[in-house]
């Protein structure tokens, strides 16, 4: 099993009730997937990690450090999900950096609409777009969905515009047009959609960002979520809108596939 490591060195697997990340949920972190040991899109994941701690005026060690003990915890672990919480304690900034195993994964994923009234869906506000610890709200949205028979929830602001899974972005199509939501609306900067988006035009697809309302989906081809751990997977409904896994999706999920070999295989 994969040590825990606290600040570089090996801890059991624990954090303090004390820590304020257990007591107020105040911190950030990051999670991306380990093939073998080989941390796919690190250098991102921790550059987004340095965004979200100074957001939070969160004093972090050095970044490569941080990145020498991801490498070092995903080594033994091999396959599975790397995570690095962070949090400002008074004793000073606690980083752990621990690997759990890679859930089950699905083919394709049906969500519910779920309004988001939390999310700041383009207000104001400085934690917008941060990946705090704070994701209770995200997840009683999947719980809500759940209950109601689907995989997962769509983020929907109060005003019924379109926003993102609880743990992934979301991205549609409609006549062969990527669309997705703009990153001005307060949703995370995804490294996966960052990545499939830039292989989609690099394919010649057009992309569109911008402020969309759910009804836009009715005008969808297709419907894909992006995450580091679900990679690129297709969308089969919406509610009770219903999509096909098209040629768009196939495409960015393997293009994703063949980085990941890439990177595997150095």
């Amino acid at each position: 099993m994969a040590p825990v490591l606290h600040n570089g060195r090996p801890v059991p697997p624990a954090i303090s009730i004390f820590d304020p990340m257990v007591v107020r949920g105040d911190g950030c972190f990051e999670a991306l997937r380990s093939y073998g040991g080989h941390l796919f899109g690190l250098a991102e994941h921790l550059a987004r990690l340095a965004r979200s701690a100074m957001a939070l005026e969160i004093a972090l060690p050095p970044i490569p450090y941080i990145g020498e003990w991801a490498r070092q915890v995903a080594a033994q672990q091999g396959d599975g999900v790397l995570r690095i919480f962070v949090s400002d304690a008074d004793e000073g900034t606690n980083v752990y950096v621990f690997a759990m195993d890679l859930p089950e994964l699905q083919p394709e994923h049906r969500l519910l609409e779920v309004s988001a009234p939390w999310h700041p869906a383009g207000a104001a506000w400085e934690l917008a777009g941060v990946k705090t610890l704070s994701y209770a709200p995200n997840m009683a949205a999947t719980r809500v969905a759940q209950a109601a028979g689907f995989d997962d929830a769509l983020l929907i602001s109060r005003d019924g515009v379109i926003l993102e899974g609880p743990t992934s972005a979301v991205i549609w199509m409609v006549d062969g047009v990527i669309e997705t939501t703009s990153l001005d609306l307060g949703i995370l900067d995804s490294v996966t959609r960052r990545i499939a988006l830039s292989h989609a035009r690099r394919h010649g697809i057009g992309v569109q960002e911008g402020r969309y309302p759910l009804s836009r989906l009715a005008e969808a081809d297709e419907v894909a979520v992006l995450s580091s751990v679900k990679e690129v997977k297709p969308v089969r409904a919406v509610g009770e809108r219903t999509f096909r896994a098209g040629p768009i999706t196939a495409l960015l999920a393997r293009s994703y596939r063949v980085a990941v070999e890439d990177l595997i295989n150095g």
